[in-house]
This record gives C-alpha cells, sequence and structure tokens, in this order.
C-alpha cells in the first residue's frame, strides 16, 4: 500500500517535535517554544516577531569536496604516530555518552570558571541533545548539552567545543570530560559536527584558504550555528567561548580571528594558527614544521594554547607562534611557571597581560605529551590522562574574558 505522501509530517518536522520535547523535559521552555515555531513554519527557523531569521549559509560556500591523500596522514587529525581511528591499525572510536544519567547537581553561583548568574541550585534535568543547523552541502548536526542551571532561565555562557579528525561530539564530549565540568559550572556546551561529505576524515578544513574567512565557508556555517543556539536559548553573548583540538583547534582560531564579535575567547589545543596553511602542501609543511599566522591574521581575542612538547602529529613549535601571537597585543608581566600534574607530566606555564594588567594569552607547553588532550578521559579517543587538565585551563581562563559590546 502506498502511503499518502501529503499527510505524512516530513521528517525536519518531527525532528523538531522531538527536540522540543526533549527541551521541555530539560526545563528550557525558551528553546522549545523556538523550536515548536520553527516546525510549523515548515522547518525555517523564525526571527524576532516569527519572521524568518537570517539565511544561512547557502551550498556555494563549499566549494570542492576536501581530499584526503592516502599515503599522508590525516590533516591536523588527532593522529599519533600515524595511527588513529578509522586506520587499518587503529583502534575504533568509542561512542561513549558525554553525560551520564545522574540526579541534578547543585551548582554553587561564582564557584569555577564561568560560573555567573545562572549557575545557581536548580531542580531542572540536564540533557544532550542532538540537531541538525543549515541546508545542503553546508548542514552540518550538532550536540547541545543544556546544564541543570538553564531552568532558572537566566542567561548562561556558551563554550563551542570543535573536535579534532576521525571524532564526533559524542567521543570529543566523553574525552575531555566538558559536559561534567559545565554541569558544576553552570555552561551551555555546543559540539559541531563535522561530515563526511565535506572532508572524508571528518577534519575541519582549516587548512583551505575558502574556509579561513569572515561569512564564507565552515566558518561562516558555524558562526551561523552559534548565532541559531544563542538565539534559541538563554545564552550570554558576552561569554561565547570556543576551543578545539588539532584541526578542530585550527578552526578555533580561525573563528576568533575572523569573528572577534561572537566569541570572547579562544582555546587551541595541538593546533594551528590561522592563515598557517592556504592549500594541503603548505598544511603538510605547517604540521611538520610549524608556521607563524598569516599577515593580518593574528588572533583578535584573547587565546589560550596548550600542546604537547613530543607532539609528532603538528609540531610544538605551532603552538608556540600561536602563544607570540596572541601574547604581541602587550608587554610580559611575568616569567614562566613550572609546574606538574598530581602523579603525571610537568608543564611549563606563560602567561601575557596588556598594559591594563588583562590576561591576553597563556600557553602551557606539556612536555612529553604527544597529540592528545591533556588530562582528558580514556572514555574518548586521544586523550592523555597523565597531563595537566586542559578542560579546567580553558574554563578558567574563559572564566576571566568578557566580550565588549565594541567588539
Amino acid at each position: 500500500m502506498t502511503p499518502d505522501n501529503d499527510r505524512m509530517p516530513n521528517p525536519e518536522f518531527l525532528r523538531l517535535m522531538q527536540e522540543a520535547t526533549a527541551l521541555t523535559r530539560a526545563g528550557d521552555l525558551r528553546a522549545a517554544t523556538a523550536a515548536i515555531q520553527q516546525a510549523l513554519a515548515g522547518g525555517v527557523p523564525q526571527g524576532e516577531g516569527g519572521a524568518p531569521a537570517p539565511a544561512r549559509p547557502q551550498e556555494e560556500v563549499i566549494d570542492v569536496e576536501a581530499r584526503w591523500v592516502p599515503e599522508a596522514r590525516p590533516l591536523a587529525g588527532p593522529q599519533e604516530e600515524g595511527v588513529g581511528p578509522g586506520s587499518v591499525e587503529g583502534n575504533e572510536v568509542p561512542a561513549a555518552p558525554g553525560v551520564e544519567s545522574r540526579a541534578p547537581a547543585q551548582d554553587t553561583a561564582g564557584a569555577g570558571a564561568g560560573a555567573g548568574p545562572g549557575a545557581g541550585p536548580s531542580s531542572q534535568p540536564e540533557a544532550f541533545i542532538a540537531g541538525r543547523w543549515g541546508e545542503g552541502p553546508a548542514a552540518r548536526d550538532y550536540k547541545l548539552y543544556i546544564p541543570p542551571a538553564a531552568g532558572a532561565g537566566r542567561p548562561l555562557p556558551l563554550v563551542v567545543m570543535l573536535h579534532g579528525c576521525t571524532q564526533h561530539p559524542d567521543d570529543f564530549a566523553a574525552g575531555t570530560r566538558m559536559n561534567e565540568a559545565a554541569r558544576e559550572r553552570g555552561l551551555y556546551v555546543l559540539y559541531p559536527a563535522q561530515s563526511a561529505q565535506a572532508n572524508p576524515q571528518r577534519c575541519w578544513n582549516w587548512f583551505k584558504h575558502s574556509h579561513q574567512g569572515r561569512d564564507r565557508g565552515e566558518p561562516a556555517i558555524l558562526a551561523g550555528m552559534v548565532r541559531e543556539i544563542a538565539r534559541r536559548h538563554a545564552v550570554d553573548p558576552a561569554r561565547i567561548y570556543v576551543a578545539g583540538l588539532s584541526a578542530g583547534g585550527a578552526m578555533a582560531a580561525i573563528l576568533g580571528q575572523a569573528y572577534p564579535d561572537l566569541f570572547a575567547a579562544v582555546g587551541v589545543h595541538s593546533g594551528l594558527a590561522a592563515g598557517a596553511a592556504r592549500d594541503l602542501p603548505s598544511a603538510h609543511h605547517a604540521m611538520r614544521a610549524g608556521a607563524r599566522p598569516a599577515a593580518g591574521q593574528a588572533p583578535r581575542v584573547p587565546t589560550i594554547v596548550l600542546h604537547g612538547d613530543a607532539d609528532k602529529t603538528v609540531h610544538p613549535d605551532n603552538g608556540q607562534q600561536q602563544f607570540a601571537a596572541a601574547a604581541g597585543l602587550g608587554p610580559d608581566h611575568g616569567a614562566a611557571e613550572a609546574g606538574r600534574a598530581p602523579g603525571g607530566r610537568r608543564f611549563t606555564r606563560r602567561v601575557r597581560r596588556d598594559a591594563a594588567g588583562r590576561v591576553v594569552a597563556e600557553y602551557w607547553e606539556v612536555h612529553g605529551a604527544g597529540h592528545a588532550w591533556s588530562g582528558g578521559s580514556p572514555r574518548g579517543s586521544y586523550t592523555d590522562p597523565q597531563g595537566p587538565d586542559a578542560t579546567e585551563a580553558m574554563l578558567r581562563f574563559f572564566d576571566g574574558q568578557r566580550r565588549t559590546p565594541s567588539a
């Protein structure tokens, strides 16, 4: 029997209604209402007063499919010693959830990085929901962590997390433990997912000139997604941050340079500076030997950098060069600080401040660490549990940064 297609709800309507149900259960009624309105409007995002939201990036933002050279290692991906998920010799990426089912935690306002007006006690359940943004080749899936504090309805910070090559949002959330940290502090966490159609290894295309500027390519896609999430949820626009690992770190650097009016600070872990490459040959060179930011592409927002000095996938000089570019905004106040993670690796930490004493750059050189998220959980891929906690370091750095209205 042939179904009557005219009477069957379209898949986008069903997806949006399922998302609205999850948001209602999570206590985020504002976002649930927005999802219902979008579903009733035929899947078109609604702006202020019910008007259609600004147009999303069109298909032409993706110029050509990125090609992976089999003889080469995946570009700036989480590949340690050339072996990783998706390779013949590698391990399967664990699909561990980023949030375990448990009773809502009681948050304390002002306790730790990112705590703000919305980080108070709440009886609302947390949620980790799936969604999709954009159309055609510009469409991207995502996962969004909603903390218990979202039930209070007050603006909360948003941290955008960009995974490395071959990873996915659930894997990255599990490895970084960012959702657990966000639960304690009262933070939204957005995990955009790169598509295999845009890059066979699911790398963000940081190395292509067409994906390195404002209002074009993947930066435009990601900025549009972030703005939509911020519109639909109670996000504080002055406290939106972006961080990433490897290819995700390189794309985070690009976003901070291209959208200083959107992001208050950037975290780059084992990545490269904005404009470090323009094509495949220059990308391989930058990964092997390091590369400074291209002219006019120095960081425009405060930046924290973490990099292992034994990284054989992305040369450690990239971390030093990224820090030097960000620190060029002001004089050096204070010497390097040496430390050791509890029972783990040694590290050297450097901080640069501007003339007013505000921190503009921070650099963690993790001694003996390879290409992996420092202090991460073995539940996720490409983590180094022995290192200092990169998640805590980034959230503490972000907590001291606010985007000014003039940015």
